[in-house]
This record gives C-alpha cells, structure tokens and sequence, in this order.
C-alpha cells in the first residue's frame, strides 16, 4: 500500500475575504475557524482567461487568481506556491463550468496535491484524476493531516469508481493508457444493446454501441468507468498546444495518432484577442499568438482537418460545437470536444460530452474517451410554449428550480422530451442541450424526430432515415423525471454571478440599467436566435427606434454559415440601422475574448450567452437572458421583454 505524506499548508477558500488574506499573511486556520466556505468556484475563478495562455509550468502562478470572497479578489499571481499550500478546501460543487484542464494543472504546478469538497463537477474532476491530481470529500482527512499522518492512496481513492481508482494509482490517464489502451478493442457492433433484456435510454443504446473493451472495464452501467469510441474528437486553439505537449513528452515525435481523419480542430475562441481588453491591457498578444503557432504547427504536421480564421483577419469559421452541430453531427453518433458546451450536438440525437486535454491527448492515440457512466434524468416539457417565450427562458427557469440548484442534475445525462419539443426547432433543442454545461450535466439529448430529419435535409443536403432503436425505451430507468409546463414560462432573466440566480422578468420591479447589450455566442448565435434579434429590431426600426444612446449593442454571429444566412435574409441593413456593431463568428465576449466584454467593475451587461460566473465576461456584471430580450433591452436602455417593449411604445 502506498501512503502520502501532506507537509504543506492547508487552504480554506472561505467565503471572508478576511479569513482568505489571513490565510495568505501566514495564518493556520481550522476548518471551524474558516466557515463559511465558498460554494460554486468555476473554472473561470481557478483560472480566470488570462492565464489559459500558458500550458506548462508557467500555471502554477495563476491559481485562484480569479476566485471571488464577497466582492474581493484576494489571491494574487504566485500567492500559493509562495505560500507553501498543498491542501485546497472548498465548498459544492468545486470546478463549475468551462472544460479547462488549466486548473487543476495550475493547481499541481503550484504544489497543489489534494482538493477537498463537498462536491465537485464532472469534468473538472476527471480532469484531476487524468493528471494524478487527488480529490476527496472526506473532510475527516484534515484533522488527521494536521496531525501529521499520512494518507493512505486507498482512502483517497475510496468510494470512485474502479478505472478512476486505477487511473490515479498509475499516476494520471496517460501513463495509464500507455500501458493499457493501445491494444483495446472497440465494441463494433450494438452487441451490448441488443443483448439487453432490461430497456434502455437512447444514450445507453449509443455508449454501448460504442464500448471499448478493456481488462479493466466492464458493462457500461450507470456509476461504472469506462472508455468508448468517438465518431469524432475536436479541439479548440487554446487546448492544443497543451494537448501536442502532453502527447510528445509521453509518447514521442511524432505521436502515433489513431484514426487521424475523425480529429477536427478549430480556432474560434481568439480570433478578435486584438480587441480583447484583458488581453491587450495585460500584454499577452504575444502568448496568444504563440497558442496559435502551436495549434497551426499540430494541425500542419499531422495533417488535420481544420477551421480556422476568416480571410479578412477577424473573426473565425465558427464557433466549434455550433459547427460540429451544423456540419458534423448525426443521429445515433458519439462526439467529444474540448469544451464544456459540446453537448450542443446533442440537439441531433448524439451523444457528446466534454473532455479535458489529456482526454483528448489520450484518444488521440488510443482511440478511448473516459467517461464515467451517469445516470440520466428527463425533463418532460408540456406545451404550448407561449410566444415570446425561447429555450433560453426554459432553460433559465430550469436553472432556478430549487432541486438542480442543489445539484440534483450534476454528472447526469438530460434527456428532453415531452409535447413541447415538438414545438422546438434544433436550433433551440440545440440551447436546452448546449446548457446542460450549466445544468451541471454530463450531457443533453433529444431523440431525433421529424424535426431532426428536416434540419439534416435543408442544413446540410442529407437524406436521414431515423433508424428504430434511436429513441428511449418505454420503461427505462431514469434517476428522475422533471417536468415543466411550459405554458407557464414566462421570459427569464439570470442575476450576475451564476446562471442558477434566474428570475421572472415580472418579478423585476425595478428595472436593470445598463451598458453592454451582447447577442451572439454558441448558445444565441444561431440562425434562429439571430431571427428572434431581427423580429425584435425590425419592429423597432419601423417605430424609429434605435438602441439606446447609453448602450452598445453587439451582435456576433456564431458560424460563417449563419453570417450567410443573415445576409440572404436582408437582416443586416437593419441591425445596422438600428445602431448594432456586428461581428464575425468568434467565441468573443462570452469568453472574454473580444468586443463586447466589459471593461470595469462598475459596468452591467445584458447578454444571451450561456454563463455569468465573476469575470466570465470582464470585470462588470452580467445578467442573462434570452435573445429577444437582449435586442429588446438594448432598445429600450433596460431590462424588458419584447411584449413588454411592444405595450411602452403602442399608440
């Protein structure tokens, strides 16, 4: 058995930005002392944009930099490797939102070597686990580290599943593969499917369709580690440099890459960083440059199907999971990505999910994606969905039930369906699966029906034929059913701070000011969402109206395609009379990437992408909501829906 010893400091991320600099002016406190601890701490807060320039050991002055105790940001570039911390503790669900393996490698790379808490999220823990990263939620651990015990490697590992066991006493996903994957057998066949006499979800049918046999892995059941097979891998400029640096130092130059035509990369996220002001303020133009060098190089050398910038020298092909979707994704298919929202294709009937880079590092070469196996939840949406009211709304009135706030949806699969889908195109099935991110899911999909028949036909000439076992089982077993009446959803807004702060747009007595009004991003930047901009911009410019003299308002397109379709439609002339900026596909501000992020504290935005985490979208306050919402907001220089706008200015 091997024990390890914890010499290092204990870190309470505590919600008293008092009890966190007492900690960094070397103060020891008990866990009683640092109460109360801070809940939700997202990825961007681990590591907030600025430091995802860096892949190597350079992260280890970055951890928490961007993490937030009451209005405070108190822990500096360098503070806890300086310090002597090993021991990170924390509140619910630890690790919220983007996909970035940037932050439990900023942690290790600082002397971080155990994260403890009450829960964490999916990827972010299975991003710890695949580079040797421990977690726990047995706060017992510390009274015992204080006094100087060592831990056995069991107890760190007790109560996961078997492979992740296996994974972290080999040191991390890629020793492990190395030593174990390479010769695996991918299930070719729907063998496990139809040999199952119990009834299925569509995406158990599709894992299985998709396992990959392994000495260490079994039936793919619900709380069971596995690996499976991707129809297609993709990733993204600010994954790849770290993802070829892991892939050459573990298995050489050139890596022996497997099934090299189903890996697609994208440049999407910083192709406006030249009007990024946290980037262009703090002088990584150049780190950033380098992130593209090295993700052309990868792309160049292992000659790999790529999107990459628009000719004119802004903006991008389109945003990666809104292009997987568009142009990629089937019906019955398995689909990873580097990014937390690749759950997007789920709209189509497939299964994707996101991973980390060793994940993808390692499939890259194996062929095997981990994943551990989730239970799944349905959300039965009854219609009719009221006008006005957009998946956005639906998923934001999702987001504020008090059962998923508390976690009743974290590392689950949501299955939407219901009557109301029905009413649903897959550009707004595609918003309900994309926010599964925020959900805390593992993954959304939607059985494919008619609808899905119809967008595969007039999106990308194809002739689909839905084949009998893509949908759920009568009978199958869900964790729970969740059930919404749509009829009784109402426009949604989200409070800065998290996407879960959802409130009624009627429940709002005093109306939001604000500055920065932003369409766009993966979740509202798609053909429908930018009609739904247009419905509400063309009634506003036959009014003579115009976006409000205190705001700005910018709309971001997510794909070249969707550009495209806006420019047959004639929409731009209007956007533009109206007073909108409109900018090419890129990720933008909704990853602090570009125009339309703010740029100090003092400074509210109103915006239709998918997350509001502290310093999501710059140093200001971010409410959340739909896309009418957002044009209609802009007009009228405050929080309103368009009905609402429609009833100020009715003669």
């Amino acid at each position: 058995m091997t024990k390890l010893s914890f010499y290092s400091r204990t870190l309470f991320l505590s919600a008293d930005p008092a009890k966190v600099q007492a900690q960094l002016d070397g103060s020891r406190l008990t866990l009683v002392e640092a109460l109360p601890l801070r809940d939700d701490i997202s990825t961007d807060e681990i590591t907030p944009i600025p430091s995802l320039v860096y892949y190597d050991d350079r992260l280890g002055a970055h951890p928490y930099t961007g993490f937030k105790a009451g209005d405070v940001r108190p822990i500096g570039e360098n503070a806890i490797r300086s310090g002597g911390f090993g021991i990170t503790v924390a509140g619910r669900r630890y690790g919220k939102g983007s996909s970035r393996e940037h932050s439990p490698a900023a942690e290790l790379a600082a002397g971080i070597r155990l994260v403890i808490a009450e829960s964490f999220e999916r990827i972010y823990r299975q991003n710890a686990d695949n580079l040797g990263l421990f977690t726990s939620t047995d706060f017992g651990l510390l009274d015992r580290i204080a006094r100087g015990e060592e831990i056995d490697i069991e107890e760190l590992v007790a109560g996961r599943d078997a492979l992740a066991a296996t994974i972290l006493r080999s040191g991390g996903l890629l020793r492990y593969g190395q030593q174990r994957l390479l010769t695996s057998r991918v299930n070719t066949g729907p063998e496990q499917a139809a040999e199952s006499a119990k009834p299925q979800t569509l995406f158990e049918k599709i894992i299985a369709r998709h396992a990959v046999k392994t000495a260490d892995t079994g039936v793919l059941r619900p709380g069971a580690g596995g690996f499976v097979r991707a129809d297609f891998r993709f990733i993204h400029e600010y994954y790849t440099g770290m993802c070829s640096h892991l892939l050459h130092k573990t298995f050489g130059k050139p890596a022996p890459l497997r099934d090299s035509g189903t890996i697609i990369c994208f440049e999407d996220h910083l192709s406006y960083v030249h009007r990024s002001p946290v980037h262009v303020q703090a002088g990584l133009i150049p780190e950033v440059r380098g992130l593209s060098a090295a993700h052309r190089d990868f792309v160049a050398e292992y000659g790999l199907r790529s999107h990459g910038y628009l000719a004119s020298g802004e903006g991008s092909e389109g945003i990666s999971h809104a292009m997987m979707a568009e142009s990629y994704a089937l019906p019955g298919q398995l689909i990873v990505g580097t990014d937390s929202h690749t759950p997007h294709s789920g709209a189509l009937g497939c299964v994707a999910f996101g991973v980390g880079t060793t994940d993808m590092a390692n499939s890259m070469v194996t062929g095997a994606v981990r994943l551990t196996v989730p239970e799944a939840l349905r959300v039965e949406l009854v219609g009719p969905i009221p006008r006005g009211v957009t998946a956005k709304d639906i998923v934001l009135h999702l987001l504020a039930l008090p059962s998923l706030k508390s976690g009743t949806g974290v590392g689950k699969v949501f299955e939407f369906a219901g009557s109301a889908i029905s009413e649903l195109t897959t550009d707004e099935r595609a918003t309900l699966t994309n926010m599964t991110a925020e959900l805390g899911g593992f993954t959304g999909i939607v059985a494919p029906d008619a609808e899905t028949v119809r967008f595969l036909r007039e999106r990308r000439g194809i002739t689909f034929k839905i084949e009998d076992w893509m949908r759920s089982d009568d009978g199958a077993h869900y964790a729970d059913v969740i059930k919404v009446d749509c009829a009784r959803v109402v426009p949604m807004v989200a409070a800065p701070g998290d996407p879960g702060n959802g409130i009624k747009l009627d429940d709002l007595a005093e109306r939001v000011r604000f500055d920065i009004a932003y369409g766009g991003s993966c979740t509202a930047g798609k053909r429908e969402d930018f009609d739904r901009y247009h419905e509400v911009l063309a009634w506003a410019d036959a009014q003579g109206l115009k976006v409000a003299p205190h705001v700005k308002l910018y709309l971001q397109f997510g794909t070249a395609a969707v550009r495209d379709y806006c420019v047959e439609q004639g929409y731009l002339d209007t956007f533009r009379r109206v007073g909108a900026e409109l900018l090419e596909p890129s990720c933008g501000a909704c990853a602090n990437c570009g125009p339309g992020s703010s740029v100090r504290a003092d400074q509210v935005t109103v915006s239709a992408i998918n997350r509001n985490f502290p310093g999501r979208s710059g140093p200001g306050q971010v409410w959340l909501a739909s896309p009418p919402t957002v044009a209609a907001s802009a007009i009228a220089g405050v929080l309103v829906s368009f009905d609402e706008l429609r009833q100020q200015h009715s003669s």
